[in-house]
Formats: structure tokens, C-alpha cells, sequence
């Protein structure tokens, strides 16, 4: 039987939620595999290590320092080759992440060891696994299979469903000391600038604004529609360029790119490096009072007509809806 290592992300003391699609992936994989959890952070992570298991995983092991507070690639690359060095994995798993994308090729490097990242679909498992990932902005897609070595790969945050959570499901949570030191990079303070509520990278619903929202009080009307829907909101690199919002929105092939559910499209032109970010969003809806809008060739609900107009109107409408 093989085995395959799940890193885990935690953010204010919660997993976030890539972490349980991660150990939906590494099933897929291989379902027959042991599949170990880690968490890596200061204070008490057992209840983490437990939550992972109710979502599937074998079991856990936890890293405990206080130079793990916040991420930092010296600190968590010493502490995640410390549980792989323990576990000897066939496979790892990690989220293609901001935290992903940096720790994943500093590990491979360590391990010399090949890395497919961004991975959007796993089709088959066991020796015939093929994991599919985009290419050129999303307007394509290729097949990669791993022929020897360990199987590593950073899954796209959306795209592989986590496993129902099982309250039931207890398992050994272990403990691997690690004495994390000679940080080249010393966190003194997180300030955020991003929206809080819910987390734009996850979200399943996403209300974006474009250059068409003329100002940063054309937001509002934007917080208020996510307010409602239960979602986040995004912005496209006009938007932030203009001063409208902060950079941490930007979605995009230099911003970040989100697989929501549904994906609104508020004064938004569609231009390709916007496109690269959210195409491959489930539902894209789009709001512009251009006709001719390229956002409209991608959309699969098209709504022309002035922004803060029906903006509000729709904020309303879910509203009464809701109750």
C-alpha cells in the first residue's frame, strides 16, 4: 500500500479549504493509499489534525513552532522536509496556492524531484493517473503523467470536490518536533488589504468590477450584490490600475485565478489577460452596457445595460428572494 502526504494551509487558525480538496485528490489518486495530513503553524493544531481526518484522512501530524506563525518559505520549507523525511511518501499533494506556488518548487528542488502544477482534473488512479492541467492562459489543456519518482502536484483551489465530512472519523494525530531557525525572513507585521469575509481564491461566487465602475465608490454597489450572494468580491487590472481597489482583488493572468461556481462580470470588458483569470469559471455572467463587449463571448448569461442600474436591482431581487 502507498502513501501520499497532504500539506495542508491554515489561515487565523482555520484550515482553509484546499486543504480537505486535497485529500479528495490524493484518494482520487490512489484509493487504496494511506493518506497522512500535515499541518504546519504555532499553537494547538490537533483539532486541525482531527478535522482533516473527518475529511478523509488517514491521519495527521502536526508542527508546532512559533517561527511557523506566519508563512515564510525558510520556516515551512524546513518544516514540511521534516515530515516528508519522516513519512517517506510516494506522493504530495498541495494547493496551488500563493503559499503553494512557493513552497512546492522549493520542496521538489530539495527532493530532486518533478512537479506538475496547477492540476485541474485527476482522470484515472493508481498506475494509470493522468492529471490535466491549462495551458496558454487556460485556452488549452494538456495530460501529464508521472513515469518514475514520487508523485507531487499543486491542485487548483475549486476544482476537485472535497470529501463529505464524516464527524464520526477519529484518528492518531502525531506530533514531529522540528526546531525551525536561521530564517532569512522575519515577519514583523501582516497587514491585509484584502476584503474580509469571505476569501477570493476560494469563493464560490465572485462579484468583479472593471474600469466600468468609474470609481472606488463604484464598488459598493459590488460589496453589497457579494454581500447578498455570499460571496467575494474580485476586480480586473484596470480596475486596480485606476486606483479603484486594492491589487490583492486583481484577478487575471497577473493577478489571481479563481474557479468559482458563478462569476459576475460587472463593467468589465473582457480583455484576454482578464479572460486568463476566470474563464473557466462554471457560470459567467456579464453586466455591461456595451453590446459588443468581448466578456459577452465567454458569458453564459448576458445582461447590457448600466451597472448601477442593475446592480442594484439584482441586489434587491436576491434579496426578497432570501427573505
Amino acid at each position: 500500500m502507498g502513501k501520499y502526504l497532504v500539506i495542508s494551509e491554515v489561515r487565523d487558525g482555520e484550515l482553509r479549504n484546499v486543504s480537505f480538496e486535497n485529500i479528495a485528490a490524493a484518494r482520487q489518486i490512489d484509493e487504496n493509499s494511506e493518506v497522512v495530513a500535515a499541518v504546519l503553524g504555532e499553537g494547538d493544531l490537533e483539532s486541525l489534525g482531527q478535522e482533516l481526518i473527518q475529511y478523509g484522512a488517514d491521519r495527521a501530524v502536526v508542527v508546532q513552532h512559533e517561527n511557523l506563525k506566519n508563512y515564510t518559505s525558510d520556516g515551512y520549507v524546513q518544516a514540511a522536509m521534516a515530515v516528508i523525511e519522516q513519512e517517506d511518501p510516494d506522493g504530495i499533494v498541495m494547493g496551488h496556492t500563493s503559499e503553494g506556488k512557493d513552497l512546492s518548487p522549493r520542496i521538489a528542488s530539495k527532493l530532486d524531484s518533478g512537479l506538475i502544477s496547477d492540476v485541474t482534473q485527476i482522470e484515472g488512479s493508481g498506475d494509470d493517473v493522468q492529471f490535466v492541467r491549462p495551458i496558454y492562459s487556460g485556452k488549452a489543456f494538456e495530460k501529464k503523467v508521472i513515469t518514475n519518482g514520487k508523485t507531487f502536484i499543486t491542485i487548483r483551489p475549486n476544482n476537485i470536490a472535497p470529501l463529505e465530512k464524516d464527524d464520526s472519523r477519529s484518528g492518531d494525530v502525531q506530533k514531529v518536533e522540528v526546531d525551525v531557525q536561521n530564517l532569512r525572513t522575519v515577519i514583523k507585521e501582516v497587514i491585509r488589504k484584502a476584503s474580509e469575509g469571505v476569501d477570493l481564491s476560494e469563493a464560490n461566487i465572485i462579484v468583479a468590477g472593471g474600469r466600468g465602475v468609474k470609481s472606488a465608490e463604484g464598488f459598493d454597489p459590488l460589496y453589497e450584490l457579494a454581500d447578498a450572494l455570499g460571496g467575494a468580491v474580485g476586480a480586473s487590472r484596470g480596475a486596480a490600475d485606476a486606483g479603484y481597489c486594492d491589487y490583492s482583488l486583481q484577478i487575471g493572468q497577473t493577478g489571481k485565478v479563481v474557479t468559482p461556481d458563478l462569476y459576475i462580470a460587472v463593467g468589465i470588458s473582457g480583455a484576454i489577460q482578464h479572460l486568463a483569470g476566470m474563464s473557466n469559471s462554471k457560470v459567467i455572467v456579464a453586466i455591461n452596457k456595451d453590446p459588443e463587449a468581448n466578456i459577452f463571448n465567454v458569458a453564459d448569461y448576458g445582461i447590457v445595460g448600466d451597472l448601477f442600474e442593475v446592480v442594484p436591482a439584482l441586489t434587491e431581487e436576491i434579496k426578497a428572494l432570501k427573505g
